[in-house]
């Protein structure tokens, strides 16, 4: 006789696997060694899996377990490993095979080796569709709000360090990110006019391409977010279709049930949209929307900042390529290569430059400096540094001179900035070349042979600071002369191109020399070899590099150039210039003007002296068109003249002399002085080889 309603295909007592199934229970047996997990046959069935769909690891449950309820499980999972216990359980939301939504709860026990360390998980797996009132909803409610709210938390603070739109999308779509929300797919959107611009898509496979560029006044839920400033939440594939007949076909054969558009607004305007989609279904919660709005708030204000940061970078960038040089010149006889690298830091704008000034005659000027700082300020003012230093030197000033007045006029600025620099003058016909340093870092110099050196330029102040008292007629930055012999390449660069985090000066300048030594003859590979050597190790400072390799072969013997320093009440020094001219005159096959080439140096250094109260220097080299060129510089400004002198008059000659005997003479100009010069042409079967 039937007893309790008993059904005659149920054995009594009922077996423990008829119990289980017909309460839809099922149980799994998970290998964590191997990762096997072996699922009895109510378990797939509660899981609405066929046996031929399953692959036997945890791997083959994601096709019913959403991304962020599978990440939940296995943080569950981990969680009663790591703290050592031996059961844990779960509620999760999993998907049925026509993607309805359906509550399973999982329960598992864990064995563990005598040492404690986890071999196997054994567990049931049922359906709990119909538990009284949802017993784990609440708990799982609990859980998925602070989750939720977490990730809005973490994905504000990371926000809060995006420096550039990229940043903000990198954060967007990472799927460890937002993907804890249970979206599958994110979209950013910028305004950009009367569009918006979407910048940022996708996310585990389900990108919905609206359009890249759509008007604000389209029928598209991202263009109504943005117009009316207010979210626009979507519950169902009908509520899609209905609304926005345009994306229903992009829509469609996703499994797409839901979605938000939340407007970003930052003070008081649209800047953008942010586009989630959800495979689950049915209205938001009221908490759930105030999550996502504080959501759309944090992106909003991170998007406003770095866009923000990148109008003010290109703003930057486009006053730093203003300030400096807008190409480098071609110069006869040298090679010349620049660089110039902004900092990581603050603006990404700095104080260092470089130019390059043809002087004519073979000359060329180089220079490079920092100013102090690393801003739009420290920009502004190396440009100023920079334009009138190049005027200084243009208008004829020596060397010294223009330093000096470049840092008197920084002095005069009253900017409370300090600027560094190094200012050569080579001459390339000759290899002669005389430079000054104002604070700044020794320039390199290798040489033909591959040695290279430092080269030590007795320096001045900074540009800037007020000046110490100085003995007599001194401008307080002394010349450094030396010869720059063809194949020998001088380097000048800023410090940024030195310090290294975390190590001293002297170990990037050692770096930097044995880079040198050994690097390409090439200038443009040898600065990129050199700008490779701060690598993303540097960020702290800009960078300035200068590469200047003199070209050509070596002249005639006895061809190097001659300078002498000519001072008042110095006999010998005139006496001593005569005899080196009448060697140099021999070497260079002028033998036979020799005579007329001594008396006319002569005379202009003898007008040097007499005429002026600070003596002079004379030089003379044999210039690219094979005439020897005899200068002798002063620090008068009067400039001589021609004039007839009567029969008992003891001057007035000299000039005469000079005008009757050189093909060609004349007179520069030199800042507070001058330089008077005179020409005489060789012919070149007489050189000397």
């Amino acid at each position: 006789m039937a007893r309790w309603g008993k059904n005659p295909e149920v054995d009594w007592p009922a077996r423990p696997d008829t119990s289980l199934a017909l309460n839809r229970m099922g149980t799994f047996d998970w290998d964590l060694d191997s990762g096997r997990m072996h699922l009895d046959p109510t378990a797939l069935e509660v899981l609405d899996l066929r046996p031929d769909e399953y692959n036997g690891t945890p791997e083959g449950l994601r096709v019913r377990l959403a991304p962020a309820e599978e990440a939940r499980l296995d943080t569950r999972v981990a969680q009663a490993i790591k703290e050592g216990r031996s059961h844990y359980g779960a509620y999760v939301r999993t998907r049925r095979r026509d993607g309805s939504p359906a509550w399973t709860h999982i329960q598992g026990h864990i064995l563990r080796h005598p040492d404690g360390r986890p071999y196997r998980v054994i567990g049931i797996l049922r359906d709990a569709a119909h538990d009284p009132g949802e017993p784990g909803a609440a708990g799982e409610q609990a859980e998925g709000r602070a989750r939720m709210t977490g990730v809005v938390e973490r994905t504000t603070a990371i926000l809060a360090h995006a420096r550039t739109v990229n940043d903000v999308t990198d954060v967007l779509k990472d799927p460890q990110a937002l993907g804890h929300l249970g979206a599958v797919s994110v979209m950013l959107g910028i305004v950009d006019g009367g569009r918006i611009h979407l910048v940022a898509e996708g996310q585990l496979g389900s990108y919905v391409p609206e359009i890249e560029y759509t008007r604000i006044d389209a029928r598209f839920p991202m263009s109504e977010a943005v117009r009316t400033m207010q979210p626009v939440f979507l519950v169902s594939r009908e509520e899609f279709q209905r609304r926005y007949p345009e994306l229903w076909p992009y829509i469609e054969p996703l499994a797409v049930r839901s979605g938000v558009y939340l407007p970003l607004i930052a003070q008081g305007r649209p800047i953008g949209a942010l586009g989630l989609l959800y495979t689950r279904e049915g209205e938001f919660t009221a908490e759930e929307r105030n999550l996502l709005m504080a959501l759309g708030s944090g992106v909003a204000q991170g998007l406003q900042r770095a866009i923000l940061f990148e109008q003010e970078h290109d703003l930057a960038e486009g006053l730093q390529r203003a300030m400096l040089p807008r190409r480098i010149p071609e110069v006869p006889g040298a090679r010349i290569a620049v660089r110039y690298r902004s900092a990581r830091m603050g603006r990404d704008i700095g104080g260092d430059w470089y130019d390059v000034i043809p002087l004519g005659d073979g000359r060329v000027g180089v220079m490079i400096g920092d100013v102090e700082g690393h801003d739009t300020d420290a920009a502004a003012v190396m440009g100023q540094l920079r334009i009138v230093m190049r005027a200084y030197v243009v208008e004829g000033h020596t060397p010294a001179a223009a330093m000096a007045r470049a840092a008197a006029f920084l002095l005069e600025l009253e900017t409370e900035r300090f600027a560094t620099c190094t200012y050569a003058e080579v001459d390339l016909t000759t290899g002669m070349l005389r430079m000054v340093r104002a604070g700044h870092l020794d320039p390199v110099v290798r040489r033909g042979d591959g040695s290279c050196h430092r080269i030590q330029v007795a320096g001045g102040l900074p540009l800037g600071l007020p000046p110490r008292e100085q003995s007599g007629s001194g401008t307080g930055y002394p010349v450094t002369s030396l010869e720059l012999h063809p194949g020998d390449t001088l380097v000048l660069c800023t410090d940024g191109l030195i310090e290294r985090p975390g190590a001293d000066h002297d170990t990037g300048m050692r770096e930097f020399m044995a880079a040198v030594h050994s690097g390409p003859v090439d200038v443009e590979e040898l600065a990129d070899v050199l700008c490779d050597l701060v690598g993303d190790s540097g960020g702290g400072d800009d960078m300035a590099l200068l590469v200047l390799r003199r070209r050509g072969t070596p002249g005639a013997r006895g061809g190097g150039p001659l300078r002498q320093r000519l001072e008042p009440g110095d006999t010998e020094a005139p006496a001593l210039a005569r005899h080196l001219i009448r060697a140099a005159v021999a070497a260079w096959g002028a033998r036979d003007r020799a005579d007329e080439i001594e008396l006319a140096a002569d005379e202009l250094m003898t007008n040097a002296l007499v005429h002026t109260d600070g003596g002079g220097d004379v030089s003379m080299r044999l210039t690219a068109q094979g005439r020897i060129r005899i200068e002798v510089e002063d620090s008068s400004s009067a400039l001589p003249r021609r004039r007839e002198a009567g029969d008992w008059a003891v001057s007035g000659r000299g000039l005469m002399l000079v005008d009757r005997l050189a093909d060609e003479w004349g007179v520069e100009p030199r800042g507070g002085g001058k330089r008077v010069w005179c020409e005489f042409a060789v012919d070149g079967s007489e050189r000397a080889g």
